[in-house]
This record gives C-alpha cells, structure tokens and sequence, in this order.
C-alpha cells in the first residue's frame, strides 16, 4: 500500500535537505480535515532557517509546486500560518485500501519487527493467592502488546514471572504444619490458602518466634529441603490449575511460567559478578549496591544478612538469563507504578550485569492500580476482588441486558461470555496506562457509550448488513466514485492508518491507543449507516457501501482480536 507519509517527506526532503526519515517523524495528522490529511510544521526550522514559520511555509510550498503536479498521490498543498497542509488523492486512497483488504487476510499485519526479539513480562500472579483485580491490569496490558507486537512481526515471548518465591512461603508452610489437617485443598484450594495466609500473617504480627520459624522454613526451602520443596509445588500446582481457567477465559497465552524461583539458583552468579566489579557493599550484614552515584537514594539489596536472596537478586538473574536466551531487543516489564524504584534500581545495576544491548532494552511499562468503586484491596488483610467474581459478575449483568434487549437470540450464554469478557478487556486498555482507573459496571456495560460492547454492537451490524445484502462484492466491481462522500473518506482514512496505529502501540507500549481508534472507526461507521442507505436499488451503489461495511467489520474485529476481546455475530 502506498505510504503517503513517505511520499510527502520524500517530495520535502528533496526541497530542504532533510533526511526522509526524520521528516516523517515531523509529519502531523490534523484534527480538522479542512486542513488537509497531514501537516509539516515550520516551527522547527525556523531557529536554524531564521525566518518565520510562515515565510518558510510559503518558500518551501512555490518550491513543491512543479514536484506536487506531477505526483498524482497529492493532489494540493496549502499554507495555514507555519503549516504546510497535504491534501492526498482520494481516490487513490480508496482504490489502495479497498485492494489490501482484499489481498489481505490479516489486514494491517507486518514484518517491520522481523529479527527483532521482544520479552513481554506480564500477570505474574502470586501463587497460593486469589487471581485479584490488582493482576487485572498487568495481564490484559501485556496481553495486548505481546499480540499486537507478533502480529507486526516481532519474535516475541511473553513471560508469566509468577511470584512462586520468597518469605510468604516460609509463612504458607509454617501455616500448612500447623492448620494443614483442618483444610481439604482439593476443593476451593485459592481461597483455602489465602484463609491460611490471612491467619498465619495475623499470627507473626503478634509472636516473633512463629515469625522466625516461617524465615527458617524458606531458608530450608532454598537449600532444596524436601518436605518444603514438595509441599511448595503442591502450592503451586493447585495454583496453576485455577490460574489457567482464569487465562483460558480471558483469552491470555504465555510462552514460558519461568517464575522466581526458577532463577534461585541463578543468583550466586549476580553476587559473584558484582564483588568481581566491585560494586557490593556490606551494610548491617547485608550486600547491597549503593546508586546514589545515579541519583538513586536506596540502595538495591542483593542479599538479607541471614543470606536469603531478595526479589531484586532475582529479577537481575532473569536479565542475565535472558539476554544469554533470548538474545532481546527489548525486555518489557507490565507492572504498577508503584514498583518504579524497584526497575529504576535494578536497571542500574543491570549495567555491570549484561551488555548495554541488553540493559538498554530493558523498559518499564508502568500502569496505575485499578479498584471497584468501594475502593483498593489488601492481600494481607484477606480484602481482596477476585478477578473470578468481577468475570462471573459482568457475565451475569451482560446476560440480562441481552435477554432485555433480544430475548429470542440464539446462543445467548455464549454471546453473554463475549460481551462480557469485552467489556471488561476493553474497560482495561481504554485507559492510558498511567492513570488509576475504577471498573465500574454500568459504564463498562453500556452499549452506547465509548465501551467493548459498543464496538462489538457495530460489529455485528456490519454483519447483518453483509447478511441483508447477500454477498461481498468482488473488489472489482467497487465503483471508487461511490465512496468519495465525507463519511466513507473518514472510514477509509482510519482504515488506512490502522497499521499506524499498531506501530504507534508498539512504540509507546500503550493499548489504549488501538482501543481509542477502535471506538473512532465504530463512530464514523455509524455516522456512515445513519447517512447512507446500503441497500439500495442503484446496485453499483449498494456494492460500494457493502464493500465498505465489510472493510470495516475486517478491521474493528482484527484491532479487538489484538487487544483480546472476541466478536459475537450476533447480539
């Protein structure tokens, strides 16, 4: 498909000797199509040109004009203050995305990442605990980006660094020894486990002796005990199973469980390469590496004074295992932001630790925490949101909006799973990462508004319009002139940028870029349906409406494929 952008950088490039590529970066899509379908501002070279914007908006427009008559993908170019604003050729627009749909089975999907190694740690519940909304967030973030990443290309292994390590089990085990006879862990085993936690924890904060006996029991578990080691993968096993009908429903894969316990034994080899740099530092018994040489107040632990590792020991034994596996480009941490000195820490010391390939590409995408309108949880307290419970909840509720709205539908239970799951996916990725957020149901469940139902509901009309008119026109029967009013050229701008998008989400590592566009395309496909009958007698008509209704329905079900959410074909 033609790559307008490359073309108008090309035509400045040529004009101001500026490399094509950096000028592409300039290029802007304006908010007002009156001015156009991209802008170059001026702004930028003034300081080196010096002159105004506008003066050299106007030399560098007199200077394309012969290059512009010539190139039939431009048809015009304005000056609007200090832009330069390209009109593309509609027609050639419509004609180039109507022929990759056709062509294309996955549309948008691209080997601009080919070679390239991408790690994406996502979920990383903690074992022995209930699956709870505070995963919620981790797990369907980095769910989208390891689909969206593959689909263009990359080679990408998604990681579920399960938290399957640490003092809480010296607690689980000690718990297990003293209450184990009371509970049947072959029925309910999560929430069993988390009462036991929930005890044990109340305990330790009362008597010191119980608290230093669960610190023994990890400390045996480190040095492979086998009573602790086995009761341990018991723990884990009963965990595993209910943690992968929750993945299973929620449409999430993984490539590798690699936990922190599967680097334990890794972490002498992060203690002796740093004493051989000598970064270590011994403080009250324990070896720490001190950064404030990097603006780091707190020093990162590599190892307790009862020589215990530490999570950040294992974290930076999973980077140098990493880089010697999957050989990355980019590793990618999916976690909240209030772990952002933990990564600010053991990125630094990752330096002496892998090469600067690989430290380089080490990212965290940080998010806010999400909660229900009765606000935050505390694992330790047993107040949790059970990610179970909100599925099963927003199911129930899309059941009864959907027995409401169409009582005769068929497979109602499987569309409500559908509905349902999407509202909550895309409630999850519609906010920009950074921010908070609240899962509210009435909100996330409104067919009307900006939800995974609303896109949904606009998928299944571009079904029963499909349906209606009994066919998809063959592309060569699409008359183009059919498709130049102002509502069919907003959808086929959006669908030719849709590759755009699924670069700008890998970039930014932001879902809620493709859920945005989503809900864009959804709206000028209804603003499209509300102006223009599709069938219609006039037949070269009806074929270029239900060609562009096809098209659309392509891509709104390829973007929430990318973010997880499936599409009923009917509601």
């Amino acid at each position: 498909m033609i790559n307008f952008k490359q073309k108008i950088a090309n035509k400045i490039s040529k004009v101001i000797q500026i490399e094509e590529k950096e000028l592409e970066t300039y290029l802007e899509t304006p908010k007002d199509t009156k001015n156009g379908d991209y802008s170059f501002p001026c702004f930028r070279l003034a300081k080196e040109l010096k002159k105004a914007p506008p003066v050299i908006a106007n030399e560098i427009k007199e200077k394309l004009e012969q290059e512009i008559e010539e190139n039939e993908e431009i048809e015009k170019v304005e000056v609007a203050g200090g832009y330069l604003n390209f009109f593309i050729n509609k027609e050639i627009l419509v004609k180039e995305v109507l022929n990759e749909i056709a062509n294309t089975e996955q549309y948008g999907k691209t080997e601009i990442g080919k070679d390239k190694n991408i790690i994406v740690e996502y979920s990383a519940p903690n074992i022995a605990k209930p699956f709870h909304i505070g995963h919620l967030r981790t797990t369907l973030i980095g769910n989208a980006l390891y689909k969206t990443y593959k689909y263009l290309g990359y080679n990408t292994t998604g990681i579920n660094h399960l938290g399957d390590y640490g003092t809480q089990f010296g607690k689980m085990i000690e718990a297990y020894k003293m209450w184990g006879n009371e509970y049947n862990l072959e029925e309910d085993p999560i929430n069993k486990l988390m009462d036991m936690y929930v005890r044990i924890n109340n305990l330790c904060k009362e008597n010191e002796e119980i608290l230093e006996k669960c610190r023994e029991n990890f400390r045996l578990l480190e040095s492979g005990d086998k009573y602790c080691t086995d009761l341990w993968n018991k723990f884990k096993d009963l965990s595993m199973i209910e943690f992968s009908k929750i993945y299973d429903i929620l449409n999430v894969k993984f490539d590798s469980y690699n936990g922190e316990a599967f680097y334990a034994d890794k972490t002498q080899e992060v203690i002796r390469t740093l004493e051989e740099k000598e970064k270590i530092v011994e403080s009250e018994g324990a070896k720490i590496v001190d950064l404030e040489y990097a603006g780091i107040n707190t020093p990162c632990i590599i190892q307790k004074s009862n020589g215990s590792s530490i999570y950040a020991t294992r974290d930076l034994a999973a980077i140098m295992y990493r880089a010697k596996t999957y050989d990355f480009d980019k590793c990618l941490y999916i976690v909240a932001y209030e772990q952002n000195l933990h990564f600010k820490q053991i990125f630094e010391v990752a330096k002496y630790l892998v090469d600067e390939k690989y430290y380089k590409g080490l990212e965290h995408v940080s998010y806010g925490m999400v909660s229900l309108p009765s606000g935050k949880m505390s694992t330790r307290l047993g107040n949790v949101v059970k990610i179970e419970d909100l599925i099963n909840g927003t199911i129930e509720r899309a059941q009864e909006i959907i027995a409401e709205k169409n009582p005769d539908l068929e497979n109602k239970e499987d569309v409500a799973k559908k509905v349902g799951i999407g509202a909550i996916v895309f409630n999850t990725l519609s906010t920009v990462n950074v921010k908070d957020q609240i899962f509210d149901w009435n909100t996330a469940l409104n067919f009307q508004g900006e939800t995974g139902p609303y896109i949904q509901y606009t998928y299944v009309r571009t079904r029963s319009v499909l349906e209606k008119s009994g066919f998809i026109p063959n592309f060569e029967n699409v008359k183009i002139e059919n498709l130049l009013d102002e509502y069919s050229l907003e959808i086929m701008k959006l669908i030719y940028n849709f590759e755009d998008i699924l670069i700008q989400v890998t970039e930014k590592n932001e879902p809620s870029i493709l859920a945005r566009y989503l809900i864009d395309l959804a709206k000028a496909y209804s603003g499209f349906y509300n102006e223009n009958k599709i069938i219609v007698d006039d037949k070269d008509v009806q074929n270029a409406r239900v060609y562009l209704t096809y098209a659309v329905g392509k891509v709104l079900k390829q973007g929430a494929t990318l973010l997880g959410i499936e599409m009923p074909e009917k509601m």
